[in-house]
């Protein structure tokens, strides 16, 4: 059963993902460094460590939101970072944080379906995600999609949340996510759904091995998984031929 943010609402998860984040965008980038107590920043800047022996000119930044990963993603020195979300509300915030920050001449971002890129074969050096993968709704659809855009020899790096298993992480990490975040978020956003959505997407989508099955599937080679914080999250990387 696909988990979705509205489950009154008839519409299919791509459409009420996007119009979850229209409604929390402007106090997104607060409760996302909030509710992970800033860990959030660090666990970018390890996966964008993982390109710098690449150097790779042309990156693509999937699921962008505001485009804090498109900018960690500067400090590899690249010619321009294109982001991609299909939220207009973060991209909104995100277009005047680069304009303010003075990153708009090397940061752009666009409206789009991470699903249907609108980018010829074998366009970026190299395509990143953070926490976006999990709200595909088609996962392999939209992991295709990534390889498709990317050239021979160029890397994904997908940051996503994962499940720590190992005792007594595991037992905070499920009461924080779902006793804490929802109440927090809701306070803020002003959407309990959005924070109520979270915990779920993250317990339904298929982590460690298993998602590097699915990169496997569509094509990615050399795929491994690196975990962070205890399994709170983990960084998949992927190559294509």
């Amino acid at each position: 059963m696909t988990v979705v943010p509205y489950k009154d609402k008839e519409s299919g998860k791509k459409e009420q993902v996007a119009e979850m984040f229209d409604n929390i965008s402007q106090n997104y980038d607060f409760l996302n460094h909030f509710l992970s107590l800033g860990i959030d920043i660090r666990w970018r800047k390890k996966a964008i460590k993982l390109l710098r022996e690449d150097k790779p000119r042309l990156i693509l930044d999937i699921a962008t939101g505001t485009g804090d990963f498109a900018i960690e993603a500067l400090a590899l020195n690249p010619d321009k970072v294109i982001g991609v979300d299909i939220s207009e509300g973060m991209l909104s915030v995100g277009r005047e944080k680069m304009k303010r920050k003075g990153y708009d001449d090397r940061i752009e971002l666009q409206q789009g379906d991470s699903e249907g890129l609108l980018f010829e074969d074998n366009k970026f050096d190299a395509v990143i995600v953070s926490f976006g993968v999990r709200n595909f709704e088609n996962l392999d659809k939209g992991l295709a999609d990534m390889y498709r855009v990317l050239k021979p020899g160029g890397k994904a790096v997908v940051l996503e949340f994962s499940r720590p298993n190992r005792f007594p992480f595991k037992q905070l990490y499920n009461f924080y996510f779902k006793a804490i975040l929802p109440k927090i978020g809701k306070v803020i956003s002003k959407d309990r759904a959005a924070y109520t959505y979270l915990p779920e997407s993250v317990e339904a989508f298929p982590d460690g091995d298993r998602f590097l099955a699915h990169m496997q599937q569509v094509g990615y080679k050399n795929t491994k998984c690196k975990p962070l914080t205890f399994g709170v999250s983990s960084i998949y990387v992927g190559e294509k031929a």
